[in-house]
């Protein structure tokens, strides 16, 4: 059963060695996303899965100790999910975490999560809702007392320096969504225009339809904690209990 959730999401520029000069413009976002966190770990799971976007490549499931890398953004930065075992050797290391995850396993190692055993899943953005809804029902089954770390971008058409560019469709959606998130209305969620997400340059649209599904049944309240939009594209933090 689903007890919590925490929505953050998952720019390598969270990372202030990423982000470097540019590092305290997200630091509110990045204590948004701490605070989310605060909440899972409040909650006493007896698992915690990290869902983040997939471009299909990366999809799949990634265990605990799983090692990701910020070297890609030109940072000497490694991360590992949750608490690590023994260091692995090469040959053994497995996969290496997708961006989102890895960002997610950065924010796990700001709070020195300890509390439950921890899953990385990369979900395909192109996953469609009814699977999503799906697979979160699955996961909340997955164990007594499951929590969520979900990942996910909104509209990166906000400016026109947005890395999609301008389209005036994008605040209006990121608004919406960030309402249900705020709300933990698994109803409005489950409803986002999957086409229209698409267009928008939207990561998080299956993540949070995965969350939906997880939640379903669940009683779950919200409260969306940091809504914003830097460099053009859509950002909200929001804690479900």
């Amino acid at each position: 059963m689903l007890v919590a959730a925490a929505i953050c999401p998952c720019p390598p520029l969270l990372v202030p060695e990423v982000a470097a000069g540019a590092a305290p413009e997200l630091d509110p976002v990045r204590a948004a996303c701490l605070d989310a966190i605060g909440v899972l770990a409040a909650a006493r799971p007896d698992r915690l899965l990290v869902l983040g976007p997939a471009d299909g490549p990366g999809e799949g499931r990634y265990p605990q100790g799983a090692r990701g890398s910020f070297r890609g953004f030109g940072v000497d930065l490694d991360v590992t999910l949750g608490v690590a075992g023994p260091e692995p050797s090469e040959s053994a290391a497995g996969p290496q975490l997708p961006p989102s995850l890895a960002v997610g396993a950065w924010l796990l190692s700001r709070t020195a999560w300890a509390d439950a055993p921890v899953e990385g899943l990369a979900v395909d953005e192109r996953l469609p809702g009814d699977r999503c809804r799906a697979h979160g029902r699955e996961l909340a089954g997955s164990a007594p007392r499951v929590a969520l770390l979900v990942l996910g971008d909104g509209s990166a058409r906000r400016s026109v320096k947005a890395p999609g560019y301008f389209d005036e469709r994008a605040e209006p959606f990121d608004a919406a969504t960030a309402r249900a998130l705020g709300a933990a209305d698994t109803a409005a969620l489950a409803a986002l225009d999957e086409r229209l997400a698409a267009d928008l340059l939207v990561s998080g649209r299956a993540c949070w339809q995965t969350l939906a599904g997880a939640a379903e049944g669940a009683g779950l309240r919200g409260q969306l904690l940091r809504e914003e939009a830097p460099y053009g594209v859509g950002y909200a933090v929001a804690a479900w209990t």
